[in-house]
């Protein structure tokens, strides 16, 4: 698939929103890992692009106590994919992410 070709107005924009995209991305996973959030306030959040485009391996990981071989461990027990989002996580999922971090 050919990049579209974009004026220099628009390749800015564009980057821009890419960026303040990737701030956003950083807070909320800042607040995950200071404990100011929880990951049932994040998978409730179901509104928010930004919290939705996030990969659940990246929220999972943030989680004080958790790291790479726990995550991975989660994620195969409740049969979630690594590469997926926080938006495209099931209903069975969902909750049973909240009920291992209630």
């Amino acid at each position: 698939m050919a990049l579209p070709n974009l004026t220099p107005e628009q390749r800015a924009e564009a980057l821009e929103k890419a960026a303040a995209a990737r701030r956003q991305r950083s807070e909320l996973l800042g607040k995950i890992k200071d404990g100011s959030m929880t990951v049932e306030a994040v998978l409730k959040t179901a509104d928010n692009p930004i919290v939705t485009k996030t990969r659940i391996q990246s929220v999972l990981l943030a989680v004080p106590g958790y790291g790479k071989a726990k995550v991975t461990e989660l994620m195969g027990r409740l049969e979630i994919d690594e590469k997926r989002r926080v938006g495209g996580l099931g209903p069975r999922q969902r909750e049973a992410l909240i009920a291992t971090f209630a």
